[in-house]
Protein backbone atom coordinates (compact mmCIF):
# COMPACT_ATOMS: atom_id res chain seq x y z
CA UNK A 1 0.00 0.00 0.00
CA UNK A 2 2.51 2.45 0.89
CA UNK A 3 4.57 1.36 -2.14
CA UNK A 4 1.31 2.57 -4.22
CA UNK A 5 0.99 5.56 -2.65
CA UNK A 6 4.92 6.35 -3.16
CA UNK A 7 4.60 5.57 -7.06
CA UNK A 8 1.19 7.52 -7.26
CA UNK A 9 3.30 10.56 -5.80
CA UNK A 10 5.69 10.08 -8.37
CA UNK A 11 3.50 10.28 -11.27
CA UNK A 12 1.94 13.35 -9.76
CA UNK A 13 5.18 14.94 -8.93
CA UNK A 14 6.13 14.60 -12.60
CA UNK A 15 2.87 15.59 -14.01
CA UNK A 16 3.03 19.01 -12.09
CA UNK A 17 6.77 19.23 -13.10
CA UNK A 18 5.27 18.52 -17.03
CA UNK A 19 2.88 21.20 -16.60
CA UNK A 20 4.97 23.68 -14.60
CA UNK A 21 6.99 23.23 -17.70
CA UNK A 22 4.23 24.80 -20.43
CA UNK A 23 2.62 26.93 -17.66
CA UNK A 24 1.56 30.69 -18.46
CA UNK A 25 1.07 33.04 -15.44
CA UNK A 26 -1.75 35.12 -14.54
CA UNK A 27 -0.72 37.88 -17.17
CA UNK A 28 -0.79 35.40 -19.80
CA UNK A 29 2.83 35.80 -20.21
CA UNK A 30 4.98 31.85 -20.91
CA UNK A 31 7.51 31.11 -18.25
CA UNK A 32 9.84 28.81 -21.41
CA UNK A 33 8.46 30.33 -24.56
CA UNK A 34 9.76 33.91 -26.73
CA UNK A 35 6.95 36.26 -25.33
CA UNK A 36 5.34 38.21 -28.09
CA UNK A 37 3.07 41.18 -27.35
CA UNK A 38 0.74 42.72 -30.47
CA UNK A 39 -1.25 45.51 -30.99
CA UNK A 40 -3.47 44.45 -33.85
CA UNK A 41 -4.89 41.01 -34.95
CA UNK A 42 -3.09 41.20 -37.97
CA UNK A 43 0.62 40.80 -36.01
CA UNK A 44 -0.54 38.44 -33.63
CA UNK A 45 -1.85 36.16 -36.36
CA UNK A 46 1.49 36.65 -38.60
CA UNK A 47 3.81 36.09 -35.36
CA UNK A 48 1.74 33.08 -34.24
CA UNK A 49 2.23 31.67 -37.94
CA UNK A 50 6.08 32.39 -37.63
CA UNK A 51 6.69 31.75 -34.61
CA UNK A 52 4.61 28.35 -34.46
CA UNK A 53 5.28 26.51 -31.33
CA UNK A 54 8.48 29.06 -29.38
CA UNK A 55 6.59 31.73 -29.56
CA UNK A 56 3.44 32.93 -26.79
CA UNK A 57 1.75 35.48 -28.62
CA UNK A 58 -0.78 37.87 -26.54
CA UNK A 59 -2.83 40.36 -28.59
CA UNK A 60 -3.23 43.45 -26.45
CA UNK A 61 -6.78 44.43 -27.91
CA UNK A 62 -9.20 41.98 -27.13
CA UNK A 63 -11.77 40.23 -29.59
CA UNK A 64 -14.43 42.36 -30.96
CA UNK A 65 -13.05 45.31 -29.89
CA UNK A 66 -12.17 47.91 -32.95
CA UNK A 67 -8.47 48.90 -31.90
CA UNK A 68 -8.63 52.32 -33.52
CA UNK A 69 -10.62 52.99 -30.23
CA UNK A 70 -8.85 51.33 -28.21
CA UNK A 71 -6.39 52.15 -25.58
CA UNK A 72 -4.26 49.95 -22.87
CA UNK A 73 -4.48 49.71 -19.48
CA UNK A 74 -2.17 49.48 -17.10
CA UNK A 75 -2.05 45.14 -16.96
CA UNK A 76 -1.70 45.70 -20.90
CA UNK A 77 1.16 47.84 -20.40
CA UNK A 78 2.58 45.70 -18.22
CA UNK A 79 2.82 42.50 -20.53
CA UNK A 80 3.87 44.67 -23.54
CA UNK A 81 7.12 45.52 -21.03
CA UNK A 82 7.29 42.29 -19.82
CA UNK A 83 7.54 40.48 -23.19
CA UNK A 84 10.28 40.07 -24.85
CA UNK A 85 9.46 41.04 -28.60
CA UNK A 86 6.86 44.21 -28.80
CA UNK A 87 5.20 44.37 -31.93
CA UNK A 88 3.14 47.31 -32.75
CA UNK A 89 2.07 48.26 -37.14
CA UNK A 90 3.50 51.98 -36.82
CA UNK A 91 2.60 54.60 -39.30
CA UNK A 92 -0.05 56.27 -37.00
CA UNK A 93 -1.93 53.22 -36.24
CA UNK A 94 -1.59 52.81 -32.23
CA UNK A 95 -2.14 56.53 -31.05
CA UNK A 96 -1.27 55.87 -27.58
CA UNK A 97 2.31 53.96 -28.82
CA UNK A 98 4.93 57.15 -28.61
CA UNK A 99 3.68 57.51 -24.47
CA UNK A 100 4.57 53.70 -23.90
CA UNK A 101 7.60 54.12 -26.01
CA UNK A 102 8.79 56.89 -24.12
CA UNK A 103 8.02 55.15 -20.83
CA UNK A 104 10.43 52.19 -21.37
CA UNK A 105 13.70 52.46 -19.37
CA UNK A 106 17.30 51.94 -21.59
CA UNK A 107 17.29 48.48 -19.80
CA UNK A 108 13.69 47.37 -20.69
CA UNK A 109 13.11 43.55 -21.30
CA UNK A 110 10.64 44.16 -24.68
CA UNK A 111 12.30 44.81 -27.59
CA UNK A 112 9.68 47.73 -29.52
CA UNK A 113 9.45 46.95 -33.56
CA UNK A 114 7.64 48.71 -36.00
CA UNK A 115 6.48 46.43 -38.55
CA UNK A 116 5.83 48.90 -41.12
CA UNK A 117 9.61 49.84 -40.72
CA UNK A 118 11.70 50.17 -43.88
CA UNK A 119 8.38 49.88 -45.72
CA UNK A 120 6.85 51.84 -48.94
CA UNK A 121 4.26 53.49 -47.08
CA UNK A 122 1.47 55.11 -49.33
CA UNK A 123 0.89 59.00 -48.77
CA UNK A 124 -2.33 60.60 -47.87
CA UNK A 125 -3.23 63.95 -49.63
CA UNK A 126 -5.85 66.10 -48.23
CA UNK A 127 -8.23 64.42 -50.08
CA UNK A 128 -7.76 60.87 -48.47
CA UNK A 129 -6.21 59.43 -51.85
CA UNK A 130 -2.70 57.61 -52.30
CA UNK A 131 -0.45 59.44 -55.06
CA UNK A 132 2.69 57.87 -53.88
CA UNK A 133 4.70 55.48 -52.24
CA UNK A 134 7.50 56.40 -49.91
CA UNK A 135 9.37 54.50 -47.69
CA UNK A 136 8.64 54.96 -43.82
CA UNK A 137 11.45 55.23 -41.29
CA UNK A 138 11.31 53.52 -37.66
CA UNK A 139 11.65 56.04 -35.17
CA UNK A 140 13.97 55.82 -32.33
CA UNK A 141 12.38 54.77 -29.02
CA UNK A 142 11.94 57.85 -27.27
CA UNK A 143 12.32 60.06 -30.01
CA UNK A 144 9.54 62.88 -30.47
CA UNK A 145 8.91 63.54 -34.04
CA UNK A 146 7.29 61.37 -35.47
CA UNK A 147 7.39 62.96 -38.94
CA UNK A 148 3.07 63.23 -39.28
CA UNK A 149 2.30 59.47 -39.03
CA UNK A 150 -0.81 60.46 -39.69
CA UNK A 151 -0.32 61.44 -43.37
CA UNK A 152 0.41 57.56 -43.86
CA UNK A 153 -2.37 54.76 -44.49
CA UNK A 154 -1.30 52.19 -41.78
CA UNK A 155 -3.46 49.39 -43.43
CA UNK A 156 -0.57 47.40 -45.21
CA UNK A 157 -2.03 44.05 -44.06
CA UNK A 158 -4.93 44.25 -46.70
CA UNK A 159 -2.08 43.72 -49.58
CA UNK A 160 -0.60 39.97 -49.60
CA UNK A 161 2.44 41.70 -51.16
CA UNK A 162 2.72 44.16 -47.76
CA UNK A 163 1.50 41.71 -45.48
CA UNK A 164 5.06 39.46 -47.28
CA UNK A 165 7.15 42.39 -45.86
CA UNK A 166 5.36 42.35 -42.35
CA UNK A 167 6.15 39.04 -41.95
CA UNK A 168 10.01 39.39 -43.27
CA UNK A 169 10.35 42.10 -40.43
CA UNK A 170 8.71 39.56 -37.66
CA UNK A 171 10.59 37.14 -38.71
CA UNK A 172 13.91 38.87 -38.10
CA UNK A 173 12.62 40.23 -34.64
CA UNK A 174 11.50 36.81 -33.74
CA UNK A 175 15.56 35.22 -34.71
CA UNK A 176 17.06 38.52 -32.46
CA UNK A 177 15.10 37.74 -29.66
CA UNK A 178 15.74 33.61 -29.84
CA UNK A 179 18.68 32.80 -32.55
CA UNK A 180 18.11 29.28 -31.09
CA UNK A 181 15.00 28.54 -33.02
CA UNK A 182 16.29 30.37 -36.23
CA UNK A 183 15.63 27.40 -38.57
CA UNK A 184 12.11 27.14 -37.42
CA UNK A 185 11.06 30.87 -37.96
CA UNK A 186 12.91 30.51 -41.84
CA UNK A 187 11.01 27.81 -42.30
CA UNK A 188 7.51 28.96 -41.52
CA UNK A 189 8.20 32.59 -42.60
CA UNK A 190 8.98 30.85 -46.29
CA UNK A 191 5.33 28.48 -46.20
CA UNK A 192 3.37 32.01 -45.05
CA UNK A 193 5.23 33.65 -47.87
CA UNK A 194 3.77 30.93 -50.22
CA UNK A 195 0.23 31.34 -49.00
CA UNK A 196 0.32 34.95 -49.36
CA UNK A 197 1.63 34.48 -53.22
CA UNK A 198 -0.75 32.08 -53.75
CA UNK A 199 -3.43 34.51 -52.31
CA UNK A 200 -1.93 37.72 -54.11
CA UNK A 201 -2.27 35.51 -57.56
CA UNK A 202 -5.94 34.58 -56.53
CA UNK A 203 -6.49 38.05 -56.54
CA UNK A 204 -5.58 39.30 -59.44
CA UNK A 205 -6.61 36.54 -61.29
CA UNK A 206 -10.47 37.11 -60.12
CA UNK A 207 -10.12 40.89 -60.41
CA UNK A 208 -9.11 40.93 -63.47
CA UNK A 209 -12.65 39.24 -64.77
CA UNK A 210 -14.65 42.30 -63.35
CA UNK A 211 -16.50 44.66 -65.02
CA UNK A 212 -16.17 47.61 -62.48
CA UNK A 213 -13.01 48.82 -60.42
CA UNK A 214 -14.99 51.39 -57.72
CA UNK A 215 -16.15 50.22 -54.53
CA UNK A 216 -17.76 52.68 -51.09
CA UNK A 217 -16.62 51.45 -48.49
CA UNK A 218 -17.01 52.37 -44.25
CA UNK A 219 -13.76 53.72 -43.64
CA UNK A 220 -10.23 54.44 -45.66
CA UNK A 221 -8.52 51.38 -44.91
CA UNK A 222 -8.15 49.32 -48.06
CA UNK A 223 -5.64 51.68 -50.46
CA UNK A 224 -2.91 49.51 -50.38
CA UNK A 225 -5.82 46.42 -51.79
CA UNK A 226 -6.79 48.79 -54.50
CA UNK A 227 -3.57 50.36 -55.42
CA UNK A 228 -2.44 46.62 -55.98
CA UNK A 229 -5.48 45.53 -57.83
CA UNK A 230 -6.13 49.02 -59.74
CA UNK A 231 -9.17 49.62 -57.88
CA UNK A 232 -10.31 53.04 -56.68
CA UNK A 233 -12.02 53.53 -52.94
CA UNK A 234 -14.46 56.07 -51.42
CA UNK A 235 -14.81 55.97 -47.93
CA UNK A 236 -17.61 57.49 -45.57
CA UNK A 237 -15.26 57.88 -43.18
CA UNK A 238 -11.15 58.44 -42.70
CA UNK A 239 -8.39 56.45 -42.20
CA UNK A 240 -10.17 55.57 -38.56
CA UNK A 241 -13.88 54.62 -37.90
CA UNK A 242 -14.52 57.25 -35.29
CA UNK A 243 -13.86 60.17 -37.51
CA UNK A 244 -17.32 61.74 -37.50
CA UNK A 245 -17.83 62.49 -41.58
CA UNK A 246 -19.68 65.93 -43.09
CA UNK A 247 -22.75 66.38 -44.51
CA UNK A 248 -20.02 66.99 -47.37
CA UNK A 249 -18.62 63.76 -46.90
CA UNK A 250 -21.67 61.71 -47.03
CA UNK A 251 -22.89 63.37 -50.34
CA UNK A 252 -19.46 62.84 -51.93
CA UNK A 253 -19.86 59.28 -51.52
CA UNK A 254 -23.91 59.18 -52.66
CA UNK A 255 -22.58 61.27 -55.63
CA UNK A 256 -19.90 58.39 -56.19
CA UNK A 257 -22.40 55.64 -55.48
CA UNK A 258 -24.75 56.81 -58.56
CA UNK A 259 -21.81 57.99 -61.22
CA UNK A 260 -20.19 54.67 -61.05
CA UNK A 261 -23.03 52.20 -60.42
CA UNK A 262 -22.26 51.34 -57.55
CA UNK A 263 -24.58 47.92 -56.17
CA UNK A 264 -23.20 47.14 -52.72
CA UNK A 265 -21.58 49.56 -50.19
CA UNK A 266 -19.45 47.78 -47.73
CA UNK A 267 -19.40 47.92 -44.17
CA UNK A 268 -17.34 46.43 -41.29
CA UNK A 269 -18.45 44.17 -38.42
CA UNK A 270 -16.78 45.72 -35.71
CA UNK A 271 -18.63 49.13 -36.34
CA UNK A 272 -22.04 50.19 -36.48
CA UNK A 273 -23.37 49.80 -40.02
CA UNK A 274 -26.26 52.54 -39.83
CA UNK A 275 -24.36 55.03 -41.75
CA UNK A 276 -23.77 52.53 -44.82
CA UNK A 277 -27.24 51.33 -44.76
CA UNK A 278 -28.38 54.56 -44.82
CA UNK A 279 -26.46 55.38 -47.97
CA UNK A 280 -27.30 52.23 -48.88
CA UNK A 281 -31.11 52.70 -49.00
CA UNK A 282 -30.90 57.00 -50.25
CA UNK A 283 -28.97 55.12 -53.58
CA UNK A 284 -30.80 52.42 -54.26
CA UNK A 285 -27.83 50.03 -53.19
CA UNK A 286 -27.12 46.78 -50.64
CA UNK A 287 -24.80 46.26 -47.28
CA UNK A 288 -22.19 43.93 -47.61
CA UNK A 289 -19.00 43.22 -45.47
CA UNK A 290 -15.43 44.05 -46.26
CA UNK A 291 -13.61 43.13 -43.39
CA UNK A 292 -10.65 45.18 -42.91
CA UNK A 293 -8.98 42.41 -40.52
CA UNK A 294 -7.99 45.05 -37.81
CA UNK A 295 -9.94 42.78 -35.24
CA UNK A 296 -11.85 39.47 -35.08
CA UNK A 297 -15.27 38.85 -32.80
CA UNK A 298 -14.87 36.02 -30.33
CA UNK A 299 -17.05 33.42 -32.36
CA UNK A 300 -14.73 33.64 -35.55
CA UNK A 301 -11.60 33.04 -33.68
CA UNK A 302 -13.19 30.34 -32.09
CA UNK A 303 -14.89 28.78 -35.66
CA UNK A 304 -10.78 29.34 -36.69
CA UNK A 305 -10.85 32.11 -39.13
CA UNK A 306 -7.79 33.84 -39.44
CA UNK A 307 -6.26 36.74 -41.85
CA UNK A 308 -6.07 33.82 -45.30
CA UNK A 309 -9.99 32.92 -44.47
CA UNK A 310 -10.94 36.73 -44.24
CA UNK A 311 -8.83 37.78 -47.02
CA UNK A 312 -10.71 35.01 -48.99
CA UNK A 313 -13.94 36.11 -47.83
CA UNK A 314 -13.41 39.51 -48.85
CA UNK A 315 -12.27 38.49 -52.37
CA UNK A 316 -15.53 36.41 -53.01
CA UNK A 317 -17.76 40.06 -51.82
CA UNK A 318 -15.29 42.24 -53.66
CA UNK A 319 -16.13 40.13 -56.96
CA UNK A 320 -19.79 39.64 -56.51
CA UNK A 321 -19.98 43.93 -55.73
CA UNK A 322 -17.65 44.74 -58.41
CA UNK A 323 -19.76 42.11 -61.54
Amino acid sequence: MTKRIFVWGCLMIAVLLVLGGCSTDKSGLSQDKINVTTTAYPLYDFAKKIGGDYVNVINLVPAGVEPHDWTPKGRDMMNAKNSNVFLYQGAGFEGWVETFLNSLDKDAKTTPVEVTKGMNLLRLNEEGHHPEGEEHESHEHGEKDHHHDSEFDPHTWLSPNYAKQMGENIKQALIQADAGHKDEYEKNFNEFARQLDELDAKYKSELSKVSKKEIAVSHQAFGYLCHDYGLEQVAVMGLTPEAEPTAKDIQKVKDFVKEHGIKYIFFEELVSDKLAKTIAQETGAETMVLNPIEGLKEDQLKAGEDYFSIMNSNLTNLVKALQ
